[in-house]
């Protein structure tokens, strides 16, 4: 198989690797995949995207994070053309609810034997995202950590640390309306709010996992009480399988999502890229509309949790 090469060499992972590059055309060969390396291009890492697309090769095989693979989709959507993924990010979420093997050489290996699967798609006001949408103090941390990527050391920790504590009483809660689908809009008050592509799983250790990439739906959630005290009892609720249970946050599933604001613009932060938006926030979602390279044979998927009830008048923050 033929296949065209991004390498965002200031991802997480590939961060100081000077010969990232030739690493991964070691391991693709030695997969058995013909790759072809875009380069540098003075106009950065989309106009390197766009060349691999127009390259015309079987897949378009991205070595990034989050934030890189979801620029890659935004090209890829309704295309024919597969989208491999070398997980080179901090976070790697869509990499782990796809089963891809963090390892460089096992993820390469991946690719050359691995299927094609559709997953769905979502986007706000036209912005795409693969793994979630978050407003609100979240959000605002994002940028804060956005401005210190590509610093070593504890002091870029510690200035975060400090921010984290910070955003509890410099940010005030949002007011937002909020109309699943056609609905009536439910008014409310919270700090923060997400929209995930497809459900979060419970269980344990099933921390942010999503078991379902292709439901065909967007899940709400939206913080009760935010502060450090409720991330560490979600984290912890997360990890032991009984988040859903805590009353923490409220859940909600629809195809649209619509969220207004009296504000001029809102700042979102999808798959951990900031951006600036105009109210009101459409969301929807574009059931199999990305045709990804994941491990294995083609999976049985598992049942579909029992999903939440639609937007109703106990919806508030």
């Amino acid at each position: 198989m033929r296949v065209a090469v991004v390498i965002n060499a200031s991802s997480g992972t590939a961060l100081g690797r000077d010969t990232i590059e030739a690493e991964v055309a070691r391991h693709l060969a030695a997969a058995g995949l013909e790759a072809v390396l875009v380069p540098e291009h003075a106009d950065g890492l989309l106009a390197r995207l766009d060349e691999a697309v127009a390259m015309g090769a079987q897949a378009v095989v991205v070595g990034g994070g989050d934030g890189s693979i979801m620029a890659a989709a935004e090209r890829l959507m309704g295309k024919e053309t597969a989208l491999g993924i070398l997980p080179l990010g901090t976070m790697n979420m869509l990499a782990k609810d796809l089963g891809i093997p963090l390892e460089l050489e096992a993820a390469a290996a991946a690719l050359s034997h691995g299927t094609i699967r559709a997953i769905d798609v979502a986007d706000v006001n036209g912005h795409v995202f693969l793994c979630s949408s978050v407003l609100g103090s979240p959000s605002w941390l994002g940028r804060h950590r956005e401005r210190g990527r590509g610093k070593t050391g504890w002091r870029p920790r510690i200035l975060f640390a400090l921010a984290a504590l910070r955003s509890e009483w410099r940010h005030r809660p949002m007011r937002l309306s909020v109309r699943l689908g056609q609905g009536r809009s439910v008014r409310l008050w919270t700090r923060a709010l997400a929209v995930a592509n497809n459900r979060y799983a419970e269980g344990f250790n099933m921390m942010m996992a999503r078991p379902r990439l292709d439901a065909g739906e967007l899940a709400l959630y939206v913080a009760r009480r935010y502060g450090t005290w409720w991330w560490v009892k979600l984290m912890a609720g997360m990890f032991l399988g009984t988040w859903r249970g805590s009353r923490l946050v409220q859940e909600r599933t629809a195809q649209e999502v619509t969220v207004g604001s009296a504000r001029t613009a809102i700042r979102v932060m999808n798959d951990g890229e900031a951006l600036l938006l105009p109210p009101p926030l459409v969301y929807r979602i574009h059931p199999g509309a990305l045709r990804v390279i994941v491990p294995g044979p083609p999976a049985t998927d598992p049942p579909a949790e029992t999903a939440p009830a639609d937007l109703t008048s106990d919806l508030r923050a």
